[in-house]
């Protein structure tokens, strides 16, 4: 009798240890390591998050980031909304992130919204680009905040899966495609939005193209350059749209203008117009709002001004929308 319980013992403790180990060898593929089991890969597991990166040290980001974040928490209500942040100290329990949702009251009665910690030297971890990562000096670097960016979003749908969109867009509906790239003018890919399955081989081409062909020194050689360059050497040629009609690349839908850019980046502005009837959108599923381009006259949303882009906080983010408003009656 003592026999078979010290045997039985033997069998538990091996049993435990293979959990444990498992546990662990999950979190290695990932290249995260968290002391509890709170991690994104927990998160993300399913394969469907909605995924946005802040690459700058900043923890009050324009409110323009947190109307993106919460129309994707609108729109995606049944899939998670994580936003990576460099700023962020580590998260390691639901408690950790509750006391760092506290510093955007406008996201915490969101429960599909998650805040973890972007460390891209651990992220990178396991794919194409910790090469590159381990050489490059940043500080050399003029375009680093938008290159490190392109790097890290790729390293996340690589090993997640889902959906990557910039902290300047607005969604409006749920996007239907899994793997897809959205085309911001005829033949030229954004890299602004894009979603895959995790493990994609797209995604592990472009992070070994983004190494192999790395030019720091022109503004998104790495970002929609990459896209485009690659969708068009490894998977078809890219014709001009007929219509609002989308395009199947290969394996890959490649969107119409109209779903994510029915106003170019060459009219940024009318955003931040008064429009006499405003446009409805029917056929997009997001929209860009080009901080990039609007980087040396910081227009935002003012409150009561009856922009487009007021209408839409209202519509799609509104309680940020609230917060701006409560913020500019009491200065």
């Amino acid at each position: 009798m003592l026999f078979k319980k010290k045997i039985f013992a033997v069998l538990l403790f091996l049993a435990i240890l293979g959990l444990l180990y498992k546990g662990s060898d999950k979190e290695k593929a990932f290249g995260l390591h968290f002391t509890a089991k709170f991690t994104p890969g927990d998160i993300l597991s399913v394969g469907n998050g909605v995924m946005f990166v802040e690459t700058t040290d900043r923890m009050e980001p324009p409110h323009l980031v947190l109307c993106s974040i919460e129309s994707a928490a609108r729109a995606y209500p049944d899939r998670p909304v994580v936003f990576f942040m460099k700023g962020l100290t580590e998260i390691n329990s639901e408690e950790d992130e509750i006391q760092a949702k506290k510093h955007f009251p406008t996201l915490l009665s969101y429960d599909n919204i998650h805040l973890y910690p972007l460390r891209m030297g651990v992220l990178l971890k396991n794919t194409p680009l910790i090469s590159w990562y381990e050489k490059i000096k940043p500080k050399n670097e003029i375009h680093w905040t938008h290159i490190s960016s392109d790097a890290s979003r790729l390293a996340l749908i690589y090993k997640f899966g889902g959906l990557y969109m910039d902290t300047d867009m607005i969604s409006l509906r749920p996007v239907p495609d899994i793997n897809f790239l959205a085309a911001e003018s005829s033949q030229i890919s954004s890299n602004g939005v894009f979603g895959f399955a995790s493990h994609h081989p797209f995604i592990w081409t472009c992070m070994e193209d983004f190494v192999k062909n790395y030019n720091g020194a022109i503004w998104g050689h790495q970002g929609p350059a990459l896209f485009t360059r690659v969708l068009q050497e490894r998977y078809c040629t890219l014709f001009p749209f007929e219509a609002k009609e989308d395009i199947l690349c290969g394996n890959i839908s490649f969107l119409n203008p109209e779903r994510f850019y029915p106003i170019p980046c060459s009219s940024w502005k009318k955003y931040f117009e008064v429009w006499e009837e405003l446009p409805v959108f029917n056929e997009s599923y997001a929209l860009h709002l080009f901080n990039y381009a609007n980087r040396d006259e910081h227009k935002v949303m003012i409150p009561g001004s009856n922009t487009l882009v007021e209408h839409l906080y209202q519509q799609y983010c509104p309680a940020t929308y609230q917060a701006v408003q409560e913020k500019e009656q009491s200065t």
